[in-house]
């Protein structure tokens, strides 16, 4: 990880595929408990890491692949309390939109900086808060939450930061917006503590950080946005006898179980070539079977029900 990016979280470095942290001092005397499925997966994340949307293609095939293997955790490491956390070549909000664009052709993902320009968020602080409320109420809503809010502030332009748009992330994954309210007034904040203390121990130094862990208690680590064939390694090293469960890989089959898919995302779990990929997309849109939001920096097909 570069100087500038180590001071500056929000300016990743889509070479190491990193958004960073001021580096953490790793407390050896941590141990992770596993005693679920064969290999605990433990994802340190924030909903504005660009890097971490840049991994949302292999998280989902891995998923889909290993599922059956594997208990993905979720937590949030607090990737931009406030500006005045920030140095470097990122001062204000302005910066971080070309930055974004740049990183959205970098990874294939699209993403469009202008919110940056329009509506800019102060902190990751809240719409993290709001993951922790959601995962009282169900873990798998909770995954469907954070897909929404990146694709608000992604790709929709839209301030996550803001209680109307939290509730309307909420209601399409379909939580109860008042509790989940009730709980990010209340109890969020400490489960968001304690996530960030458990960053801080395990030494994370940025987004996305994944902890492979065996009943053993012996750990594999994949930090930053890697080819899928990272975190599959990462599986059979912490557990040589996990075995791969095989999908159906038609468009339907698809988004029966992701209802929208970039085109990245679509090759990644087809195995189809990324030019393939658009073009099949692009018919199926025509057809109407799928409605496509398009970004300056690309697009995104989502299943029309």
């Amino acid at each position: 990880m570069n100087e500038q990016t180590k001071s500056n979280p929000l300016l990743c470095d889509a070479e190491t595929g990193v958004c960073g942290l001021p580096e953490n001092e790793k407390n050896d005397n941590i141990s992770i408990d596993n005693k679920e499925k064969s290999i605990k997966v433990i994802y340190f994340t924030d909903p504005i890491c660009s890097s971490c949307w840049g991994i949302e293609p292999q998280l989902r095939k891995m998923k889909l692949e290993y599922g059956k293997e594997i208990d993905l955790e979720y937590h949030m490491g607090g990737l931009l309390p406030d500006w005045s956390y920030n140095s470097g070549g990122i001062s204000k909000p302005s910066d971080v939109a070309h930055h974004w664009d740049e990183v959205s052709v970098y990874y294939d993902m699209p993403i469009n900086g202008d919110v940056w320009l329009e509506d800019p968020l102060d902190s990751s602080y809240p719409p993290s808060m709001a993951f922790k409320a959601a995962q009282l109420q169900s873990n798998e809503k909770a995954i469907l939450f954070m897909r929404e809010l990146r694709e608000l502030v992604f790709l929709k332009k839209k301030n996550i930061t803001k209680w109307e748009n939290i509730a309307l992330a909420a209601k399409k994954a379909n939580l109860d917006v008042n509790q989940m309210k009730s709980d990010y007034e209340g109890k969020a904040k400490t489960l968001f503590d304690n996530d960030l203390k458990l960053a801080r121990e395990l030494g994370v130094r940025g987004f996305p950080t994944l902890f492979f862990v065996n009943p053993k208690g012996e750990t594999q680590t994949v930090y930053g946005t890697k080819p899928y064939p990272f975190y599959e390694t990462a599986i059979l090293t912490a557990n040589p006898k996990a075995t791969k469960t095989e999908f159906e890989k038609d468009w339907q089959s698809l988004f029966k179980k992701y209802n929208s898919l970039t085109a990245k995302e679509f090759a990644e779990l087809s195995g189809k070539n990324r030019k393939e990929s658009e073009r099949i997309l692009d018919e199926l849109s025509s057809q109407k079977k799928l409605e496509k939001l398009t970004t300056k920096n690309g697009s995104i097909w989502i299943l029309i029900n």
